[in-house]
């Protein structure tokens, strides 16, 4: 049956071929999308989670914590990718991509579940690391199998665009989990969403699952594959021949120091940092983060599927190189930008612009002592609306005193961008997509044709995974930390420190790539 698969295949038309091969990319995409919006929802709401799952003593510690969790689901990917490699390699993409997707799909519901630190204390963050473990198990099974199973029913001439439909999930996940969260903000109250309305782009994706089980589970082998394993030409240990082969290895380490490493970093700086600088660097209102972002990716989404196809006519590390390239020389002057356009110096205050109010409630574990806020609106000439919070601790004696002092007030500000101002920041973004998309449009078709059939799977899987999930993951973590360490050490330009992790990841792959990547596109059947 599976040789008739792959001879059926084979005598099409052209036209019956694009039409099989869109049936294929239908199922593969939609299921990789729900995966992405499962995996990328928990960075979305990285900063509501950091107050639900972790002690509230210390946002900026707990924020780090949300960060570092957010960032283990990435570092155990390849370990999802060396298990679900081999399965893939040993008894079919198909089946390999259904269990990954199920693993997903209950790991991201189950996190919509789990009770708050106050309700269960250390055993909450301790489930959710669980769980984003576990995700990252699974999305390290995913991609390499979806891209695989793509490649395999692509004519050669077309890999690079039929492919790229598979990188544009990537994105579209992480711009269906901000409308989730948009629509969901939108609809709930501001009370309402932070005490439970934070779980329903969790619970929602138990759905979504459901859906692409039913439509995966109707599709058919990767020709190819069918093809290797009714002649017994499948590998019967992916593993030793992946990494034990010092043939193969080197083209393995090729493409992770070549080209995944430097395209995870500049995938996660122009989506996932860009949003957290927004928020945490710049103060930007949450809400108009997440759809400033959305629009971004809306606009540039497309142009993975430009690039994919570019790369069919010129070359796959022409286009890879050249995003990378452009990204390193940009980083600095379009975030240093960024940053200058909500510079509140530079703004003149509405006349009757500042409205301050004082609100205050008694502390939630200590009865003699009160939490004073002082509320600060402030409305800019431009439209520019900025919130300041500042919380202090007052007892019956007064302020609560610290080493003989009073105690230093916790200060929140938010700014609310002028439309002006939001539509500047959103082109800024959306630039950093198209360097996104440059890199990453054309990778999955690049790391297929790096490795043959039999072990396939397997072999682009790791370099992918660690590029993406090791490099890429930590990106957010090790950002934010330098940027911390900046503003403590009073460097005059702290919130540009954590761009030189992805210049510097991204400068060493491309030279490595330069110099031994070939830009021939190769052939996959053999």
């Amino acid at each position: 049956m599976s040789e008739n698969h792959h001879e059926n295949y084979e005598n099409m038309t052209e036209k019956q071929k694009n039409r099989t091969i869109w049936s294929v990319i239908t199922a593969s995409s939609l299921g990789t999308l729900i995966e992405w919006y499962d995996f990328y929802i928990f960075g979305s709401l990285a900063i509501v989670l950091a107050t639900k799952f972790f002690p509230a003593d210390n946002p900026t510690a707990a924020f780090l914590s949300t960060l570092a969790t957010f960032a283990a689901g990435f570092v155990v990917r390849p370990f999802g990718a060396l298990f679900f490699g081999r399965l893939g390699d040993l008894i079919g993409r198909k089946y390999t991509f259904l269990v990954t997707l199920l693993i997903m799909g209950f790991s991201t519901f189950l996190i919509g579940c789990i009770p708050s630190y106050e309700t269960i204390g250390f055993l909450a963050p301790v489930l959710v690391l669980i769980l984003r473990l576990l995700q990252g198990l699974a999305l390290g099974g995913e991609y390499g199998g979806a891209a695989t199973y793509v490649a395999e029913y692509a004519q050669p001439h077309r890999r690079g665009y039929w492919t790229s439909w598979i990188q544009t999930t990537a994105t579209a996940g992480l711009f269906i989990s901000l409308i989730v969260i948009l629509v969901t903000k939108t609809t709930l109250s501001a009370e309402e969403f932070d005490g439970w309305g934070w779980r329903v782009p969790f619970w929602i994706s138990i759905l979504m699952v459901g859906v692409s089980y039913i439509i995966r589970k109707n599709m058919k082998e990767s020709p190819l594959f069918a093809k290797a394993k009714s002649e017994g030409k499948t590998s019967k240990n992916p593993l030793k021949e992946s990494f034990g082969n010092k043939f193969n290895f080197k083209f393995v380490l090729l493409a992770l120091f070549g080209a995944a490493m430097g395209q995870g970093v500049i995938w996660y700086t122009g989506q996932f940092y860009a949003m957290s600088f927004l928020q945490k660097v710049m103060n930007v209102e949450s809400a108009q983060v997440d759809s400033l972002m959305a629009t971004a990716l809306f606009l540039g989404t497309p142009f993975f599927v430009f690039f994919g196809w570019l790369s069919d006519k010129i070359g796959r590390k022409a286009v890879m190189m050249t995003g990378m390239l452009i990204a390193i020389l940009a980083y600095r002057p379009i975030y240093d930008s960024m940053f200058k356009s909500v510079n509140l110096e530079s703004k003149t205050i509405a006349a009757n612009g500042i409205t301050e109010k004082r609100t205050a409630k008694i502390h939630d574990k200590i009865a003699t002592d009160s939490l004073i806020t002082f509320h600060k609106e402030s409305i800019f000439t431009d439209g520019t609306l900025v919130k300041k919070d500042s919380i202090v601790h007052w007892s019956a004696n007064g302020p609560v005193m610290k080493d003989g002092k009073a105690e230093e007030p916790k200060v929140s500000q938010t700014i609310k961008l002028a439309d002006n101002t939001k539509w500047y920041l959103i082109f800024m973004v959306f630039i950093q997509v198209i360097f996104v998309t440059m890199v990453y449009g054309p990778i999955a078709a690049f790391l297929v044709e790096m490795f043959p059939v039999r072990i396939r799977y397997t072999s682009m899987s790791l370099p992918y995974h660690i590029g993406n999930g090791v490099f890429g993951g930590l990106l957010p973590a090790v950002a934010t930390y330098l940027v911390t360490v900046g503003k403590e050490a009073g460097h005059p330009t702290w919130y540009l420190q954590g761009l030189w992790y992805p210049i510097g990841v991204a400068a060493v792959c491309l030279i490595i790539g330069l110099f031994y990547l070939k830009n021939k596109n190769n052939n996959i059947h053999d």
